[in-house]
């Protein structure tokens, strides 16, 4: 089942350069923001965006992001607000596809069905539950399926022993944790991250995109040696932030995304593999 998550990566790896996944939360600090937001990141070069369902108890998000789904759901964002988000983030993205980012319970409580039914007819084109394991994800895969929505399952390096059962799932692409715990910047990436990508490489013809700790060029470009796409979350958070926090203008504050975001995308575009 290829998708056009599947089909941009691709695209990128074909022509020996590296994608570029950014993540914002919807929302934070306004719905006018996050679209602008999408919409600045597409012209950097974003690949496709992932968008953060703002959530009470984010168990895979660190400090940050937290934050940024506190400020989201204190302005009333609500799980209607994700679909009726949809159309508005999809023209505002133009071709790039959309990723939600959400989390199991929510999900289950909205029904496996109607939510990815709901998702497709908001123009979102894959989907990302990183607390729904693979033994229990078979009800929401079977409906994003029929609803031709790619489930992207999360392979961290303590899958050991499930890799290649958890590729033989995926849709989309296979996103790759960096290390364990929960995102945020950090000051290096691991060591054995080369390793742990040729392992998941040897499971599937996915493309491969690594996540959690990625927030500077260097560490994005070192990624990009051996990962199909780089994905960059808490670095542009914490941009976003300065609206709420910091009571900056949110024009400034956008201009900042943007400009920050194309130095992440620059050594991609260089990067040979």
């Amino acid at each position: 089942m290829s998708t056009s998550l599947q089909v941009a990566l691709e695209r990128r790896r074909r022509g020996g350069e590296t994608g570029f996944i950014p993540f914002i939360t919807a929302g934070d600090p306004t719905m006018e923001v996050t679209v602008e937001a999408v919409r600045r990141l597409v012209r950097a070069g974003a690949d496709a965006v992932e968008i953060g369902m703002p959530y009470s108890d984010p168990l895979a998000d660190g400090p940050t992001i937290q934050a940024a789904s506190e400020r989201a759901l204190r302005g009333g964002f609500q799980m209607p607000d994700l679909f009726r988000l949809g159309p508005i983030l999809r023209e505002a993205a133009g071709e790039v596809p959309l990723v939600a980012f959400t989390y199991a319970n929510p999900v289950y409580r909205w029904g496996w069905q109607t939510f990815a039914e709901d998702l497709a007819k908001a123009g979102y084109a894959g989907v990302i539950v990183p607390d729904l394991p693979m033994e229990e994800a078979t009800p929401l895969r079977e409906a994003a399926d029929r609803a031709g929505v790619a489930l992207v399952p999360l392979v961290a390096p303590t899958s050991q022993g499930r890799i290649e059962r958890i590729c033989r799932t995926a849709r989309g692409f296979v996103y790759a944790v960096s290390s364990t715990g929960v995102t945020g910047v950090r000051k290096r990436m691991p060591e054995h991250l080369s390793r742990f990508i040729d392992e998941i490489r040897r499971c599937t013809d996915l493309p491969i995109g690594v996540g959690f700790g990625i927030g500077t060029p260097e560490a994005a470009a070192a990624v990009a040696e051996t990962a199909d796409a780089v994905i960059v979350g808490s670095a542009l958070v914490r941009i976003l932030a300065a609206i709420t926090e910091e009571g900056r203008d949110a024009g400034d504050v956008l201009d900042d995304l943007e400009t920050f975001a194309r130095t992440l995308v620059a050594p991609l575009r260089r990067a040979e593999k």
